[in-house]
C-alpha cells in the first residue's frame, strides 16, 4: 500500500463511541497539517450522506470527511447497507444501489466481491493521503461471524493499521466487556491491539483508578485514554440506535413543541438535528397516536420503506391523528422524502420494490401521487423556496427511489433549475419535499417558527443560530476534549512502528 498511516477504533459493541472519536482524529490530524481521511469499510446504517458527485455513503463518514475538512468520496465507505424489509437490505457499491440481499446471502455471495472493494479503495486512500482514520463495526469477537468478516480486524491486517479498542462505561461493565473482548480474539488480533480508550466516563477520575491499575497489570494493554462525557455535541448520530435516547415527553418550558414521527424504517432524522439547539423549541419522537398531542410542527422524516411505514401510521391510528390536526389548522405538518410521499393521496409500487402491497392509499394531507421506481435518485440540489412572502435560497440532497407528481390544486415549494421540488397548500400548513436538510438552512427555519411564534401571539426571534458554526466549533471542541484525554503521542508513536515494521 502507499504512504498513508492508518489507525484504526474498533469497539466492545454498536454505540461504544467510534464514530465520534474517529471523527475527533480525523479533525485533530488536520488541524495537525495532515492530509485526512476516514474510512470505514462497510456501514449499516440508515442515515446517509451524498458526495458532490452524487453518490450514496453512510453519514458518519460525511461527516468524518468534513471534520477532516475534505470533499467525501465513496472509496471512504464502499460498502453501504441499508436495511429495507425483515432480514433483507439494500447493498450500495460506491454509492449506487447493486442489490436486494438477504443476510445469509450477503454473507456467502458477497464476501470476495467485498474484500476486493475494500482493497481497491484502501490502495486508493492511501496512495492519496497522509493519515488513515479507520472505523470498526459492532465488535471484533463476533466469533460467529470473524471467518467471514468485512469491517474489523481482516480490515486492520488489510491496512497494516495499530488497533484501538473502545469501551463504552455508560452502559455499565466496561472492564469486563474490554477483557472479554481481547481474550475472545486471536493472538495476532490480540497483539495489534496497541491499547484501550474509556468513553463516556462521568463522575470522580480517582474512584476508577484502581480498576485501570487492574487492568493494565492482567491484560498488558495500555489505558490510552479516558475520555470525560461531552454533552449537546452537535455532531450527527450514527443510526438510529441513538433514537431511544430522545424524549417522548412534552416539555412546558420550551415555547414551540415539534414531534417526530419516529416509525421502524425511519431514516435520515438528523434532518431534524439544528431544532434542537433553537431555544424555543422541544423536539421528541413519538410512537404511538396517544403521543402526538397538539404540536406545533408534525415531522414525517425519511422512511427506507415508504410503504410499511405508511402502513404503520394507519395501523397504530397516528394517520387518523394527523388528519384531525389538519383539520383543526394549528399544526404545521412536514414531510421529507418518505414522509413528504406519504402525505400524497397514492404510492403505487409496481415492481414490489418496497413491498407486496402494489399500491396503498396515503394521508391525502397533499394531492399527490407517487410510484416507486427502480433507479434510485441522489444528488446535491439547491432552489428558490417560497414561504409567506418571503423567498429564501436552500441548499439539500436527495435519495430517494420513486417520483412525485402533483393531482390536484396545490403549489410548488421549491424551485429549482430545470423542475420544481414539493408542493404545499394554499395556507402553508402542509408541506413536504425531497429535499433533506431543509432545516439546516438557517434563513428559512428562522421564519418558519417566527412565522409560529407570531401565530401564538409570542415575539420573534431574531438572528438565530447559524448551524454550520455550530457543528464547525463542535469539531474543534471535540477534538480538543479528546487531545486532553487521550495520549495521542503514544498513538503516533505506534503508528509510526507499524509503519516502519517495527
Amino acid at each position: 500500500m502507499g504512504n498513508a498511516l492508518p489507525i484504526m477504533f474498533q469497539g466492545t459493541h454498536s454505540d461504544a463511541g467510534k464514530s465520534v472519536i474517529v471523527t475527533a482524529f480525523c479533525r485533530i490530524f488536520a488541524q495537525d497539517g495532515f492530509k485526512t481521511t476516514p474510512f470505514k469499510s462497510q456501514n449499516m446504517a440508515l442515515n446517509s450522506y451524498i458526495t458532490i458527485d452524487g453518490k450514496e455513503i453512510g453519514r458518519a463518514q460525511g461527516v468524518q470527511a468534513e471534520a477532516a475538512q475534505i470533499q467525501a468520496t465513496t472509496h471512504m465507505n464502499p460498502i453501504l447497507i441499508k436495511p429495507n424489509r425483515e432480514n433483507e437490505s439494500q447493498i450500495v457499491v460506491h454509492g449506487k444501489p447493486y442489490k436486494n440481499m438477504e443476510a445469509g446471502a450477503y454473507r456467502k455471495d458477497f464476501f470476495q466481491t467485498g474484500l476486493k472493494l475494500i482493497e481497491d479503495s484502501l490502495t486508493h486512500l492511501t496512495n492519496t493521503y497522509e493519515r488513515i482514520v479507520i472505523e470498526g463495526a459492532g465488535s471484533p469477537a463476533e466469533i460467529n461471524l470473524n471467518d467471514r468478516e468485512l469491517v474489523n480486524m481482516r480490515v486492520a491486517k488489510m491496512a497494516n493499521a495499530p488497533v484501538v479498542l473502545i469501551g463504552d462505561i455508560e452502559k455499565g461493565g466496561v472492564f469486563a466487556s474490554l477483557v472479554g473482548t481481547l481474550q475472545l480474539l486471536d493472538r495476532e488480533d490480540c497483539d495489534r491491539v496497541i491499547g484501550v480508550i474509556i468513553n463516556k466516563f462521568r463522575g470522580d477520575i480517582r474512584l476508577l483508578e484502581p480498576g485501570l491499575k487492574w487492568f493494565e497489570e492482567n491484560t498488558g494493554k495500555r489505558v490510552l485514554g479516558v475520555i470525560p462525557y461531552i454533552p449537546h455535541l452537535n455532531i450527527d448520530a450514527e443510526d438510529s440506535v441513538i433514537l431511544n435516547k430522545y424524549t417522548s415527553a412534552l416539555n412546558d418550558e420550551k415555547e414551540l413543541d415539534i414531534a417526530v414521527i419516529q416509525y421502524p424504517k425511519i431514516s435520515n432524522f438528523t434532518d431534524v438535528d439544528p431544532f434542537f439547539h433553537e431555544p424555543d423549541c422541544h423536539v421528541r419522537f413519538i410512537t404511538r397516536a396517544k403521543q402526538l398531542k397538539q404540536p406545533d410542527i408534525v415531522i414525517l422524516p425519511g422512511s427506507k420503506n415508504t410503504l410499511e411505514d405508511l402502513m404503520y401510521l394507519k395501523d397504530s391510528g397516528i394517520a387518523q391523528k394527523l388528519t384531525e390536526l389538519q383539520g383543526k389548522g394549528l399544526s404545521h405538518i412536514f414531510g421529507i422524502c418518505g414522509g413528504y410521499q406519504m402525505l400524497g393521496s397514492e404510492i403505487h409500487d409496481p415492481y414490489a420494490i418496497e413491498s407486496p402491497h402494489l399500491s396503498l392509499n396515503g394521508l391525502s394531507l397533499l394531492p399527490l401521487k407517487t410510484t416507486i421506481t427502480k433507479e434510485k435518485t441522489t444528488k446535491l440540489s439547491e432552489g428558490e423556496l417560497q414561504f409567506g412572502s418571503q423567498q429564501f435560497h436552500v441548499k439539500g440532497y436527495e435519495i430517494h427511489m420513486g417520483e412525485t407528481f402533483m393531482d390536484g390544486e396545490s403549489s410548488p415549494l421549491i424551485q429549482l433549475e430545470d423542475r420544481n421540488d414539493g408542493y404545499k397548500n394554499s395556507n402553508e400548513e402542509v408541506m413536504g419535499t425531497y429535499f433533506h436538510g431543509i432545516f439546516h438552512n438557517d434563513a428559512f427555519r428562522e421564519a418558519l417558527l417566527n412565522h409560529i411564534r407570531k401565530r401564538k401571539g409570542l415575539s420573534p426571534i431574531y438572528n438565530r443560530i447559524s448551524f454550520n458554526k455550530l457543528r464547525e466549533e463542535a469539531f474543534d471542541r471535540l477534538a480538543d476534549h479528546i487531545r486532553e484525554h487521550v495520549d495521542l503521542d503514544v498513538i503516533q508513536q505506534k503508528m509510526e512502528e507499524y509503519h516502519q515494521g517495527v
